[in-house]
């Protein structure tokens, strides 16, 4: 979604119009209790009649093709997103052909993919043919994620959803601190803060939330670093550790240096990972270590230049499937069996991944994506590289 405001600090490298998706966030707040039992219904009452879309749906495309409102795009180009095309190449490798289909010649990821006698329709990532997961509807939505998830014994974050600042400064004198206030629906950490301690900053915070969704989260800030896991078809794919942007300590480097040193690698010179960055956020953050510029952090010492984990920002990715443990896994596979959906994302914090979730307590799960970017695991900055779009097309066409 473009955006009026392309320089906006709290969208970081993501920026969204404010008030077109405020209001898109206000529909999903009005429609979803409408939309979950209508599809309910839908399913119930025609369960076996998906063939109908899949048969009909190429021949309305082919139709819009033909009368030149729509046009077919038969190779990845550099308007679509990574994702896009990473498992477009994936496909390409097995012998499936994918093609693109834009209406108006825009680009809206919008897919069909043939192999042998069987097509698939998508937008985004695909699905197996089937009835939709009723989770699809909410799992994007943090507010009834936490409902839910503390109704099947998830470990979340404790706090609650809240639509006035009233509400959220009551929440706030309840919660041990720090807290963190994000908006109820969204992604990439938009208008999401973290590390607060006080009323006024709770009142600020709450404000940047409240411009791009009308329902705010105000929960206790778990510990640790954000891990990302993926589960495909019921079979953990991948987990990835989102780092903020940072550097090591050397003892011998000031902070500045230590910045530049970075930026110096291959791989920070992009398209996937960018360049460390200096703002008055990374000020910010700084102080908040007792540090600036021209400290000398000790040997190993991570120094952190921001709070968002977007590559876009600095951010970096470092694959830890292997060194998971088996509790975390089994929690991991769980959720996306309660969720009965088979492509999740799950947003975790917990300070030791080696170690078992149940052992630490402040952990707990912060968001769930039912899109899940495919192409962190693919790109690593550190680590294994995972192929989540093969896993992903082994489900699809069978």
């Amino acid at each position: 979604m473009p955006s009026n405001n392309p320089s906006c600090p709290d969208c970081g490298s993501a920026p969204v119009n404010h008030t077109l998706e405020s209001f898109d966030n206000w529909m999903e707040i009005i429609t979803n209790p409408v939309l979950l039992p209508l599809d309910r219904l839908r399913q119930w009452i025609f369960p076996a009649t998906s063939w109908i879309g899949d048969y009909l749906a190429p021949v309305l495309m082919e139709f819009f093709v033909l009368i030149k409102l729509a046009r077919w795009i038969d190779e990845p180009e550099d308007k679509i997103s990574v994702r896009a095309k990473c498992f477009w190449e994936e496909a390409k490798k097995r012998g499936i052909k994918m093609r693109e289909w834009r209406l108006f010649n825009l680009p809206n990821e919008t897919f069909l993919a043939e192999w042998k006698k069987q097509k698939c329709i998508f937008q985004g990532l695909p699905r197996p043919n089937g009835p939709d997961s009723d989770s699809l509807i909410w799992m994007d939505n943090k507010a009834e994620m936490k409902k839910n998830f503390l109704m099947w014994g998830i470990p979340v974050a404790k706090g609650r959803a809240v639509f006035s600042v009233k509400k959220a400064i009551f929440i706030f004198n309840n919660l041990a601190k720090p807290v963190i206030v994000k908006p109820a629906s969204g992604s990439r950490s938009r208008h999401t803060t973290i590390h607060i301690e006080t009323e006024k900053e709770l009142i600020e915070a709450f404000n940047k939330a409240k411009m791009i969704c009308p329902l705010v989260m105000v929960e206790e800030e778990l510990q640790g670093s954000v891990y990302r896991a993926i589960v495909v078809g019921g079979k953990l794919e991948g987990v990835l550790r989102r780092d903020p942007a940072a550097v090591e300590g050397d003892g011998i480097h000031t902070v500045r240096e230590l910045v530049e040193i970075e930026n110096k690698k291959p791989l920070r010179q992009g398209p996937l990972f960018h360049y460390l960055v200096a703002d008055e956020a990374t000020e910010s953050e700084l102080k908040r270590q007792n540090l600036n510029w021209d400290s000398v952090p000790m040997l190993n010492r991570i120094v952190a230049l921001g709070t968002k984990t977007s590559r876009g920002v600095g951010g970096a990715l470092v694959d830890v499937t292997d060194i998971a443990h088996p509790d975390n896994i089994k929690l991991f596979t769980f959720i996306a069996e309660k969720l009965k959906d088979s492509l999740v994302g799950i947003d975790f914090i917990i300070s030791d991944i080696k170690k078992s979730w149940q052992e630490q307590p402040r952990s707990g799960v912060i968001e769930c994506n039912s899109m899940p970017f495919i192409d962190l695991h693919h790109y690593p900055l550190q680590g294994t590289p995972r192929n989540v779009a093969g896993a992903l097309w082994d489900i699809i066409f069978r």
